[in-house]
């Protein structure tokens, strides 16, 4: 048996940011579950047999780029398991499978995503759907799961490449304007 807390919380409504101060003017977060919801304190791998570790990550934990992987373990596949109830017939089920779909992408692992009458589907490490249920359908997806491929850039080193490129066109810029006015540098 695995046991997993979700680490990122939704704000409003698993819990309420500046609670005290918020519950004084009346307001609640939607679960109207009074003090919310405690987070996790990690990200936890879990065995599921006949299959390589998996990573739970709950509803919209899925979304933030480079906070997904616990550090020093690599899953070989992430379990997203989520209520889209709430988007209802909407564009909402659709953005939420496609940032899964870009997490799957960055860490180089293939995507099993469970959601109640959203989108379920299994996708491959390079984002592609495998297979899927539309919208709206209830049903089991039968489906082999894909093999990861190795760490990828964004999971080898994160944000730090895209800052160094924009560091540099910030120089760049700089430099260009400086000289403009006629000023060496």
């Amino acid at each position: 048996m695995s046991l997993y807390d979700k680490v990122h919380l939704v704000p409003f409504g698993e819990y309420l940011p500046f609670q005290h101060v918020l519950e004084s003017l009346g307001l609640q977060q939607l679960t109207r579950q009074r003090g919310g919801f405690l987070a996790g304190d990690r990200h936890r791998l879990i065995a599921v047999p006949g299959a390589p570790l998996a990573l739970p990550l709950i509803c919209y934990e899925i979304i933030f780029p480079g906070e997904v992987l616990p550090k020093g373990s690599r899953p070989g596949w992430i379990v997203n398991v989520t209520n889209d109830g709430w988007f209802g017939m909407s564009s909402g089920p659709y953005q939420h499978l496609q940032q899964a779909r870009v997490r799957a992408i960055e860490e180089g692992l293939p995507l099993v995503r469970a959601a109640n009458t959203g989108i379920s589907a299994v996708v491959d490490p390079l984002g592609r759907i495998v297979n899927s249920l539309p919208l709206g359908s209830e049903g089991v997806i039968d489906s082999p799961l894909p093999r990861p491929i190795g760490p990828p850039i964004y999971a080898r080193f994160g944000d730090v490449p895209t800052a160094l490129i924009v560091a540099l066109a910030l120089l760049a810029i700089v430099r260009r304007r400086l000289q403009s006015d006629g000023r060496k540098i």
